[in-house]
This record gives C-alpha cells, structure tokens and sequence, in this order.
C-alpha cells in the first residue's frame, strides 16, 4: 500500500492531473480498450484522426464494439490542423468523443493537443489522448489543456518492460462513465478508481512492474522532470541534424522528441539497413510499419538511451549505408553528434 502511494503521487505529477491515473496489468491496447469501453454506450458515434497505424488502431478497437467511427485521415508523416479538426467537429456535432494520438508512434509525428483540447473543452466531446510514447519524453499538461482522457504505457519514456499501462479521466469522463452502457468487467475503471484510492489495484497487481515504476518515478523526481525533458529534447535534436547532415530526409513532419524517423532513399530496402545493424552490429531499431515497411526507419531518443549508444549507431549505421549503395561522407554525422554533445 505504501509503494502505491507514492506511485499515484509520481504519476500525477508526471501526467499533470489532480486527478487520480488508474494503473492496469495490461498493454497499451489494453488502456485504449479501457477508456472506449468506460465512455461509450450502443449507437454512440466517435471520431478518430487516423495519421498512422495507432490512430488506426483506435478505429478497429471502436469497430470491434460496435460503435459508429467517423475517420479523419491525415498523409503519413503529417499531423492535422487545426481547420480539420474544427470541420470533423462541425461535421459530426452529436460524437461522445475524439481520438488522438500525442505521438503517432509509427511515424514519429506529435499532434498539437493542447490546441486540439482548447477546442473540445468547450463542447461535450470528450477528447482522449494515447499518450504511450509521449508520456514521459515531452511535457504533459492533461488538466491546464483540457485533456478528458490519457492513456499510457509502461515501455516507452517510462523505461519499464511492457505490462503496466496507464488511463486518466477527469471528471467530464467520470461523469460519462457513469452513463456508458458497454459491457465490460476486468476494465471496470470505476472498480479501479475505488481500487486505487485505497492505495491496491482492483485485481492481481503487476507488483514487480509496480516496484520498477516506482524507482523511475523517484529517477524523475530526482533529477526533476524538465531536465529529464530537455536531455531527451536535446538527444533528439542532435539526432535530426546528424540524418540531415547524411543527407537523409526526416519523416515526421512535426517531429517527436521521442523517436527520430528517418526516410529511406528510395533505392534502399529499409528492412535491409534494420537486418544488418541487428545481425552484424548488434544493434536494434525499428523499421517502418505496414504501408511504411522499408520506407523508413525510427531510433528512439527516449528511454535509457545514452548519448554514447547513439554515437555508436550512427557509426554502424553509416557503413551499413555505404554497403548498400549510399554516397556519404563517412564520420561526418557521427562528427555532429560528438560537436553537439562535446564528446
């Protein structure tokens, strides 16, 4: 009970809210499931921008109960405006909520939420944020935005392994969760918040992941949360100037400070530079998804990633494009990185 204490303490802090973050043993998907089935009721309609795989995956869990969806497609590697969303808005006056995305993480684009939440505060939508690969890399204001609905993970700007995700409702949400009708039991969040307010989890607590949580809460409180910011900011943007300096383009339009995507070279089978940095260097970072299978590439900023591990990439990552065909400079990104960061 007392680890738990000072984990709702540490999470409220990390997520802005006053309000209480209800701790799941489930993935992220998990959350997302959780905060549909806690608002919605039969016939209800919901919007969802879909930018990636993830807002995506908003719409087939929607389908999957259901509920009308309303898509919103944004081009990969680009985020809304805010004129779209006022027009989805307009277009659709009667939806219970809007899903987004804080970081679409399979492209490396962060969403203007705080623009977005100024519009749906005034009004009865309710606007839910997947905030799993933003919380914790970027600052997360849910009650001075207006935020209704964050969820969240444990793998990502958290450094745990997955098992833990994390869903926050304010008292709008609250309030439609008492009226939602959709069937649910082990993502009851009213038997959670009841749960959690005497500092337990409403069923079999991830204890080990719990006691993790609980030491990187402590890391960032130590170390306090706009340092801890800033150092991925900086990680992240040293990264960008690297890729430039290769002659690579950057992705995401309006970049995460989470992860870095990269465009691949159109002759260049980007699964290729993923397989030989893994098989012959070691070194893992994820390829695109889906429709961006071998288009691009993503390395991640967040996390326990040290400025010394990202030199070391971007050596490895250098020959391997030389390999396959790409003229660079050899050592000239690598340079950059060590000038950012005076190593």
């Amino acid at each position: 009970m007392e680890l738990l204490s000072g984990v709702r303490e540490g999470l409220k802090k990390l997520v802005g809210t006053r309000n209480e973050v209800l701790i799941l043993s489930s993935s992220g998907t998990g959350a997302m499931e959780a905060a549909i089935l806690n608002l919605c009721s039969p016939g209800d309609e919901v919007l969802v921008i879909r930018a990636g795989k993830f807002g995506g995956r908003w719409a087939q869990i929607v389908k999957a109960h259901a509920l009308t969806v309303r898509i919103l497609d944004i081009p990969l590697g680009e985020v809304p405006t805010i004129a779209q969303v006022k027009t989805l808005m307009m277009q659709y006056p009667n939806a219970k909520a809007l899903l987004i995305q804080a970081c679409e993480t399979s492209t490396g684009v962060n969403f203007p939420v705080s623009e977005i939440a100024a519009l749906t505060k005034k009004s009865d939508l309710l606007l839910v944020v997947d905030a799993v690969s933003y919380l914790g890399v970027s600052p997360f204001y849910m009650d001075n935005w207006g935020v209704d609905v964050m969820v969240s993970a444990s793998q990502k700007g958290l450094m745990l392994p997955p098992g833990l995700s994390f869903v926050c409702f304010n008292e709008k949400a609250w309030a439609a969760q008492k009226k939602s009708k959709l069937t649910k039991y082990y993502f009851d969040l009213a038997k959670e918040r009841k749960a959690i307010e005497n500092n337990q989890t409403a069923y079999t607590s991830s204890v080990t992941l719990i006691q993790g949580l609980a030491v990187v809460l402590s890391y960032v409180h130590e170390i306090g949360m706009q340092t801890l910011f800033s150092t991925i900011h900086q990680k992240a943007q040293a990264l960008r100037n690297a890729v430039q300096t290769l002659g690579l383009d950057l992705f995401a339009k309006v970049p995460s400070d989470g992860l870095v995507s990269i465009a691949v070279p159109h002759k260049i089978d980007g699964t290729k530079i993923v397989t030989k940095l893994r098989d012959e260097y070691s070194m893992t970072i994820a390829g695109g998804q889906d429709e961006l299978k071998g288009k691009i590439i993503r390395i991640a900023c967040m996390g326990y990633v040290q400025s010394e591990d990202l030199i070391l990439l971007f050596e490895a990552l250098e020959k391997v494009l030389v390999e396959l065909g790409l003229k660079i400079t050899v050592g000239q990104s690598v340079s950059v990185l060590k000038k950012e960061w005076s190593l």
